[in-house]
């Protein structure tokens, strides 16, 4: 498209304001000329696709400077449902369009702060009127433009829907029916727009999602894929160098080594339970710094003062301005829970104190251990302040009360705590933010370093989960290295799903992979894989299939030897005589060999039985042997119902992988078995099959087991597997 597009005076002061890149000025260039030329609605709308905190805000800011260049009159921009996010929006825009504000060019309005009588001097302005997404407001919307200023609807207007995936397609919990419905708003914004001359609509959205929702009564009968309800177009916001994102915490996580691989820790969800309410028989003054039971807080608070100070001395190394950090702790919305954890770590920086002018040697001792496990991430570039340094800086803030903690969890709290810009105010070096659903709203909050997560993801869709721990955005790598995260593995294991299922979404989406074709399945009650409409899907529950890749039990511990060794002379056997009556071996690996399925599942039964899986670790057997029903079926005959059997003997990996103190999640080496798993299974699956030794020293119990990969096959297009549905 080359429409040529004019440039004036709103698009000009932002372009210098904000030095768009090359990839920013095409992405609002292409936005406007297709909003010009193409017939848009909320049920096919122009969409803004980013990143979650990718800078979507910016690019349709920018769009909206080069759309009042262009014929447009008002903009009508819809937030979530949340006051402090309208206010958000309200002084981004005003600190944005300042200098046309000020000229009497642009008005900018809070829809629910307007003045009663507006006079024709100031609706002859380029208008903004922003507006969280609920009923009274479109009421009064309507009102605004059909009754109190007709002459508006006649003018060129143009719907901004931002974050688009949380309301005009979102899921609310209905607690009488236990339910979760699909919640619909842009009928009441086609009801506006309908009544109007001339308007556009644009969708701004992170999730893919929701592209691929379809309508409640569609009949999918036979068929299992599902293209997404393309908008009338779709502008990709540009990722700029400094976005942090799911890449980092769950794929750069696993690279040995990477700064990243230090990010996650585990808590436990006893802690969970213990910071849910008051508990002082539990939880004593004491022993709060010694308590085993809550070490994940306790860390958590310790790492973030050390991390500050930290970054801090680097900071002055290099002659740069000292910045302020934050830390969220984010597990309820309840109140009560708020000021329990608030009681506890206000306590808990009480302790620290008394420690360090009573104990030295204790004090020392728990930043020694802080210090160290940062120390761990330190990027080979970036200086990295010696410990006696750190020491004294820690010690000097805690003594000059550089910790500030807050409670964040109502509309008022946040706006009273919003600074000029509209982001959450940083009052000290150190400042601990504690709170429920206000943080779940897209609230911007700078110099994240520390993350403190605990909410359900069993209650929640996956556009509101990965954004509820404030963790994606720009940041500067040297601030990453020393950010930590921590969760349950329960809901690591959710998120990490979640992000390669929006990962493998948006792909499909951008690129066209399949024809931008998705399969959505589930398995039904006899055990056959059936297909699923997205829309009955609980995401917390997916589990995306793609081209290589393993799916394998972690978190796990043998039988004791003794109980295991007859096991073990069973499966031994098992394998033995599944390779001597193979369907086919390998030429080039005669380690390999293909079997029929049901040998597999056997198997793979029998492997289960000498597992004791670790608390909140859970190997769904059921569901895996689902998934690899589903792959062995979708094939041409001569290769259904089949897997290839890659063997490896004499192996010897640890339990704990001791750079990250975690378990150990891979036991297939990928310049052997996984390279042969991956070459063999084109159209069948594989299984990789390691026989472990189970050494002592190693941290098993002595006796060895089998470990099982199972590959997915080159030729398997994105699927998402659906272990739970709405019904």
């Amino acid at each position: 498209m080359s429409t040529e597009l004019a440039v004036g005076d709103y698009f000009k002061r932002l372009k210098e304001k904000n030095k768009y890149n090359k990839d920013e000025l095409k992405t609002m260039q292409n936005t406007v000329r297709n909003l010009l030329a193409c017939s848009t609605s909320s049920n096919k709308p122009g969409m803004l696709l980013g990143n979650i905190q990718s800078g979507k805000t910016r690019s349709f800011i920018g769009a909206m400077g080069l759309a009042y260049d262009n014929g447009y009159d008002m903009v009508i921009i819809f937030t979530k449902n949340s006051s402090a996010l309208v206010k958000q929006t309200f002084e981004r825009l005003e600190q944005e369009y300042s200098e046309v504000i000020d000229q009497d060019l642009l008005a900018v309005y809070d829809i629910m702060k307007m003045p009663e009588k507006l006079r024709n001097f100031e609706l002859k302005k380029k208008l903004v009127i922003v507006l969280k997404k609920e009923k009274k407001n479109m009421e009064r919307l309507e009102k605004l433009l059909f009754e109190q200023y007709n002459v508006l609807a006649s003018r060129k207007l143009l719907f901004i829907d931002d974050e688009a995936d949380f309301a005009s397609v979102a899921y609310e919990n209905v607690k009488e029916k236990n339910i979760i419905e699909l919640r619909v708003i842009a009928g009441q914004i086609d009801n506006i727009r309908a009544k109007l001359v001339n308007a556009s609509y644009l969708q701004v959205t992170a999730t893919p999602y929701s592209l691929y929702l379809q309508p409640e009564d569609m009949a999918i009968h036979e068929h299992k894929t599902y293209q997404p309800k393309r908008p009338a177009f779709t502008e990709l916001v540009p990722i700029h160098d400094k976005y942090v994102g799911g890449d980092m915490y769950f794929e750069n996580s696993k690279i040995e080594d990477h700064p990243a691989c230090f990010l996650y820790h585990e808590i436990q969800e006893e802690e969970l339970k213990i910071l849910a309410k008051s508990d002082k028989r539990r939880v004593k003054s004491e022993t709060l710094l010694t308590n085993p039971r809550i070490e994940g807080i306790r860390s958590a608070l310790i790492n973030f003062i050390v991390a500050g100070k930290i970054r801090n001395l680097q900071q002055r190394r290099m002659g740069e301005k000292l910045e302020k950090y934050a830390f969220i702790i984010h597990t309820m919305t309840s109140k009560s829970a708020h000021q329990w954890q608030e009681d506890v770590a206000v306590l808990m920086e009480e302790k620290l104190v008394e420690t360090l002018k009573d104990d030295l040697t204790f004090f020392k001792e728990l930043i020694l251990n802080s210090y160290n496990d940062l120390k761990r991430s330190k990027m080979s570039d970036v200086f990295f302040p010696s410990f006696t340094d750190v020491l004294e800086s820690v010690k000097e803030s805690l003594l000059d009360q550089e910790l500030l903690i807050e409670i964040v969890n109502s509309e008022k709290d946040v706006e009273n705590l919003l600074d000029k810009s509209g982001q959450l105010k940083l009052r000290t070096p150190l400042n601990l933010f504690i709170g429920g659903q206000i943080l779940d709203r897209g609230i911007t909050i700078g110099n994240l370093i520390g993350f403190y997560y605990g909410r359900n993801p069993q209650k929640f869709q996956q556009d509101t989960v990965l954004q509820h721990s404030r963790m994606y955005g720009a940041r500067p790598l040297a601030d990453v290295a020393l950010t930590r995260f921590y969760t349950t593995n329960r809901i690591y294991s959710v998120m990490e799903r979640m992000h390669e299922f929006d990962k493998e979404l948006r792909q499909a989406f951008e690129t066209g992979a399949n024809g931008g074709e998705v399969t959505f399945i589930r398995k039904d009650l006899n055990n056959n894989i059936i297909p699923c409409n997205p829309n009955k899907i609980l995401l917390s529950s997916i589990h995306t299939l793609k081209a290589g890749k393993r799916l394998l039990p972690i978190g796990f511990q043998t039988l004791p030897k003794s109980q295991l060794k007859p096991k073990m002379n069973k499966i031994d056997a098992y394998v033995k005589n599944m390779r001597e009556n193979a369907l086919r071996v390998d030429t080039e690996d005669r380690r390999s060999f293909l079997v029929h399925k049901k040998n597999v599942e056997h198997l793979l039964q029998q492997i289960a039985e000498t597992y004791v899986m670790h608390e909140n670790y859970e190997w769904d057997l059921e569901q895996h042997m689902a998934m690899l029903n589903y792959l062995t079926e979708e094939n041409e005959p001569e290769d259904r119902g089949k897997v290839w059997i890659v063997l490896r003997e004499n192996r010897n990996i640890g339990r704990i992988r001791s750079s990250t103190n975690s378990f150990e999640d891979s036991p297939a080496t990928t310049q052997d078995e996984l390279k042969v798993a991956r070459k063999l299974a084109r159209t069948v699956p594989a299984l990789i099959l390691t026989r472990q030794n189970g050494l002592i020293e190693q941290g098993w119990r002595g006796g060895a087991f089998y470990w099982p990969v199972i590959v997915t096959p080159k030729a398997t297009q994105t699927t998402i597997f659906a272990n739970k549905t709405i019904h």
